[in-house]
């Protein structure tokens, strides 16, 4: 049983915070008219998706690592989320039936048919199948509210040899729990159908990962790498290798080229130490 909620807070739904460090998402993006998703599979939660309905792509996924071989994933079925165009209330994220009717939800949404006809993108995670380890971790990560259109060189070159350098990265050094927030900058691109604005063209994807207990006695070059690391990169055919920095310059650029204010920090306190929240935030969690 599949099933995703899409929720006021990803604090109202139990267990949904546990994809974030110290229970607390991203601070500074601006909000208005987007949803948070809490995506569950099997009665669990698995990870959380801060979508924008209007561009039908996902701003970000948060999720914590899970150790993995890499091995290669196993065909799951893509599924869409009902509750974005509310048509049902249970909560339940689908397969896309066949012969499916995209009237019912494509306004708020992507559907199969917007990557179906567009041979320069793919269908890139945000929070990728190697980057979890068991079958209902992975089936989980592929829905639509999960995926935005990566240039396929970009998506099969750098970005994916970056995934694979952070899953060996976290697989040997970090010994306690990683999270990792990944999300895109868009600038107006749009992928058309039947002359309709669609879905939103990322311009680029970024992703910072924290992980406060680690191998202190790694590799210099592997430890500053730690506790926080982060990446960037160009969604394009050319140019688009993959730039590592700390999560803070992250920010900074981000600052110029997201709708998010001066106070966006990826992670609660900068992912330095497990310290306890003040009082004030006490209550959100």
């Amino acid at each position: 049983m599949t099933i995703a909620s899409v929720v006021l807070d990803f604090n109202h739904i139990e267990r949904c915070k546990d994809s974030l460090y110290m229970g607390t998402p991203p601070r500074g993006i601006i909000e208005t008219g987007l949803k948070k998703i809490c995506q569950r599979y099997a009665d669990k939660p698995r990870f959380v998706t801060l979508y924008d309905s209007r561009k039908r792509i996902p701003v970000y996924s948060a999720y914590t690592f899970k150790k993995t071989e890499g091995d290669r994933r196993v065909d799951y079925p893509w599924m869409y989320e009902p509750q974005l165009a509310e048509i049902d209330g249970n909560g339940n994220m689908l397969p896309f039936p066949t012969g499916y009717l995209h009237m019912k939800f494509e306004d708020s949404q992507a559907v199969l048919d917007d990557y179906s006809d567009v041979v320069l993108y793919e269908r890139g995670h945000l929070n990728p199948d190697q980057h979890q380890s068991t079958p209902h971790d992975r089936a989980a990560t592929y829905t639509l509210t999960n995926v935005v259109p990566q240039i396929r060189e970009f998506n099969i070159g750098p970005w994916r040899e970056y995934e694979e350098r952070i899953r060996v990265r976290l697989n040997n050094f970090c010994r306690g729990v990683a999270f990792i927030v990944t999300g895109v900058t868009t600038r107006g691109n749009m992928i058309r159908r039947n002359n309709q604005d669609r879905v939103a063209i990322p311009e680029d994807l970024w992703s910072a990962y924290c992980c406060t207990d680690y191998d202190r006695n790694a590799p210099h070059d592997v430890r500053i790498r730690f506790p926080s690391h982060a990446a960037m990169a160009k969604n394009a055919k050319e140019g688009n290798s993959v730039h590592e920095m700390p999560v803070q310059e992250l920010e900074i650029l981000l600052k110029n080229s997201m709708d998010v204010d001066q106070n966006l920090q990826i992670f609660y306190d900068n992912c330095i130490s497990p310290s306890p929240l003040p009082m004030y935030l006490q209550h959100t969690i």
